[in-house]
């Protein structure tokens, strides 16, 4: 299998290459590109600085696998704290996924799950322990859990952390590890909080930063449809099918995908390409004359596969999978809107998807509309109107005199309206069918309930519950009784309120700012 250049220059192991060879991944984000040299060839503390779903997982755990022996889980090596059971979850998930054969126990530990069972696994042996801050260190008050030969600990969305009031049970859970060990904290944003947590337990720590300002193209109209994973293929051809003039990128995050999907567009007859990492230069010089000819009309390729492809004049950009990043999302889209022409920007956006692609928006600072898929009746419509077009245009032409014979032939048995309808469905009867237009499931992100707030407001800054209702209602017109279940701490409160206001408040407070993040955040489920 060969593996992908831009991640075997980082010094990976071999092992950890062919798990990223394995996903199909070909080119590492920007958090990556700077954070795996460092952690894999330094031995310093690192803060990494980047936004949620740029990649971390990876950019922390691929060095913690490699640098981690094989088989050695009589003791924990590693520790990731994370705010959320979700998170927890789902990091394990991804370094599992990057473990390959290597004998490295790896367990999850949260409030919710029964702690004898957790109790069970840890003298089982775990050489890596994810988890959230309540839950361990419940577990080493009670004797289960010692850091004693711990050589990682890391701290993923610390600021996530000091919203939901974990810092206090960090500071005593770092306090139980070695001095000597390697200390990774990664955040979105780096309060005064934060950086005094940093100065107390980081040894001359390294910042590292994938920010990034850019913005959008002003000539890119932006739209994402809320997609099922599997309903994805039949969204995108129904988007190639309503726009007779389509003219596209379509990016996929693996090779993998672009090989499933370009193979199933060319069975149904469209004119399609596939670009990744290991087609060769030769095909790749040859599809892409293709498409710059127009000879295709849709090219499907990975971000690392599209660079240096220099053409002005797509109508469309299709993010057929959520980009890794900012970034990526970036200079995708940058391929429309190009030359003074306006093109269009759409992203298939999953259920699980959402919450990330949430973040994405507010970091790009960019308005992204939505949308509902064109109907099959639409667009079979459409495909009327061109065969109508195309017909008229072979009229113009007088290109249609060898035919002649065979339509006397007809219209001899045959009035000419029959006889013309009769051969539009023996030429276009699938074309023309809606049944041939799978059912695509909607799914609606849950806005019925209620939403928990934190708000960096406490007791020290002279909060009351009638204060931090006062405080909402001035920005906000909501009634009284819609903010409910407040609880005032020292240095920050939670309120409760209908999920509809709820984003209203946050989109009122979220140019205030205290210690660099929004006044008022969504908070975070604490187990």
């Amino acid at each position: 299998m060969q593996v992908p250049n831009e991640f075997s220059i980082l010094g990976l192991s071999e092992e950890s290459l062919k798990a990223i060879a394995g996903k199909g991944f070909e080119t590492p984000s920007p958090i990556q590109k700077l954070a795996l040299p460092v952690l894999i060839s330094e031995d310093c503390d690192v803060i990494g600085q980047a936004q949620t779903g740029t990649g971390k997982t990876a950019a922390f755990g691929l060095p913690i696998l490699d640098k981690v022996k094989s088989g050695d889980n009589k003791s924990v090596k590693a520790l990731i704290l994370v705010p959320t059971r979700e998170l927890a979850l789902q990091v394990t998930d991804e370094i599992l996924s990057y473990r390959g054969n290597r004998n490295i126990n790896v367990i999850t530990l949260y409030g919710g799950q029964s702690i004898s069972e957790q109790q069970r696994r840890l003298r089982s042996g775990a050489a890596v322990v994810v988890g959230t801050p309540g839950r361990i260190l419940d577990l080493i008050k009670r004797g289960d859990l010692t850091f004693t030969k711990l050589e990682w600990a890391v701290l993923d969305e610390a600021d996530e952390m000091l919203n939901m009031g974990f810092i206090e049970d960090i500071e005593l859970i770092l306090s139980h590890t070695p001095t000597e060990k390697r200390t990774l904290l990664f955040s979105a944003t780096m309060p005064d909080r934060i950086v005094k947590l940093a100065k107390k337990f980081m040894h001359n720590p390294k910042t590292i930063s994938a920010g990034n300002n850019q913005r959008p193209t002003s000539l890119t109209d932006q739209i994402y449809f809320e997609v099922r994973k599997g309903d994805r293929f039949d969204a995108l051809t129904r988007i190639v099918d309503i726009e007779p003039e389509f003219y596209g990128l379509v990016f996929c995050r693996t090779r993998l995908d672009v090989d499933e999907v370009t193979s199933k567009l060319i069975e149904l007859g469209y004119g399609a390409e596939g670009l990744h990492g290991e087609i060769s230069q030769a095909q790749r010089e040859k599809t892409l004359k293709k498409f710059r000819k127009k000879h295709l009309n849709i090219l499907v390729a990975t971000d690392v596969a599209a660079r240096g492809i220099d053409i002005t004049d797509l109508s469309h950009v299709i993010n057929y999978g959520l980009p890794q990043d900012p970034d990526s999302y970036i200079h995708r889209i940058g391929r429309t809107g190009r030359a003074g022409k306006e093109g269009t920007a759409i992203t298939f956006i999953t259920p699980d998807e959402y919450r990330k692609f949430m973040v994405l928006q507010k970091t790009i600072k960019s308005d992204i509309r939505k949308e509902v898929l064109p109907r099959p009746q639409d667009i079979i419509e459409v495909k009327k109107a061109k065969i109508k077009e195309d017909i008229q245009g072979i009229v113009t032409t007088g290109n249609y005199t060898e035919y002649l014979g065979m339509a006397e032939d007809l219209l001899e048995v045959n009035g000419p309206e029959i006889a013309l309808a009769a051969l539009l469905r023996m030429a276009f009867k699938t074309q023309l069918d809606e049944k041939n237009y799978a059912e695509i499931r909607t799914f609606k992100v849950d806005k019925k309930g209620t939403a928990r707030l934190f708000v960096a407001r406490g007791k020290l800054d002279g909060m009351t519950p009638r204060k931090i209702t006062e405080f909402i209602q001035k920005e906000v017109q909501i009634p009284e009784n819609k903010i409910d279940d407040i609880a005032v701490f020292n240095e920050f409160s939670f309120i409760t309120v209908p999920f509809d206001d709820a984003e209203k408040i946050l989109a009122a407070f979220g140019k205030r700012k205290q210690d660099g993040k929004p006044l008022v955040t969504r908070a975070k489920d604490k187990n």
